[in-house]
């Protein structure tokens, strides 16, 4: 049953029950997903997929119809939403990242009091990895655009040819290079069922946030340990 977690709090939403819970907070290894938990990405990527849907002469005027493709591999979001496979997915998938790399990886923004969370625990020698479905070099030219890349100690993202692009394998990849050796000293942060699954799937503990593009209920029957609404209410479960 996933926790919420306010004011300094842990409480079983379900029966109301307080608990405190120093576990989550206390972990030394914090995973973080990039969008929808450290940036708000909607303008950036919904604009890229409206951009290569005009070359299929498909033409969405309501950006907030694609914001599905936030989170989960490229060429998936393309099959699931469009139908696209082979050939047209990936001309799709070149004519999004045509329009990110000259424009969208830009067109996004911190969410209020990230930077500040980071920092600190940054600080506070905790150690910090990436994990995000987004390609790589998108991430990193990110991060460091916000001047937050020297906070990570790893950063692991999508690989263009679409071998790495799971969660799961992300996941499994940052903890890998990262030389993490005992899984119960991480805990995977993030804001949707794919962080939440992909971490459980390399036996992660997890915290969701509702803060970005994740519900609730997705977050609850994903089985995120603990639910977080804010990025105070995250700040406070790790102690910073």
């Amino acid at each position: 049953m996933s926790r919420d977690f306010v004011n300094g709090m842990s409480s079983e939403s379900a029966s109301g029950k307080a608990t405190s819970d120093k576990s989550a907070g206390g972990k030394s290894i914090l995973l973080f997903d990039l969008d929808g938990t450290i940036i708000d990405s909607r303008i950036g990527v919904t604009r890229a997929v409206q951009y290569s849907l005009t070359h299929f002469g498909i033409e969405v005027k309501d950006p907030d119809l694609l914001i599905s493709f936030i989170g989960p591999p490229l060429r998936e979001s393309y099959k699931r939403e469009y139908g696209f496979v082979g050939e047209q997915a990936e001309t799709a998938v070149v004519m999004f990242r045509e329009y990110y790399d000259r424009r969208g990886a830009r067109e996004c923004s911190l969410y209020a009091g990230i930077d500040k969370l980071l920092a600190g625990l940054y600080r506070a020698g905790r150690v910090l990895l990436l994990a995000t479905s987004k390609l790589e070099v998108y991430a990193l030219k990110i991060l460091e655009g916000f001047g937050l890349a020297a906070y990570f100690t790893t950063v692991v993202g999508a690989q263009p040819d679409g071998m790495i692009s799971h969660k799961r394998e992300v996941i499994a990849k940052v903890l890998s290079q990262a030389g993490v050796a005992d899984l119960g000293e991480a805990v995977m942060i993030g804001d949707s069922r794919f962080d939440i699954r992909g971490a459980k799937a390399v036996g992660l503990d997890t915290v969701g946030v509702l803060y970005g593009f994740g519900t609730r209920e997705e977050l609850e029957e994903s089985g995120a340990d603990i639910i977080v609404e804010s990025v105070a209410d995250l700040s406070r479960l790790l102690g910073v």
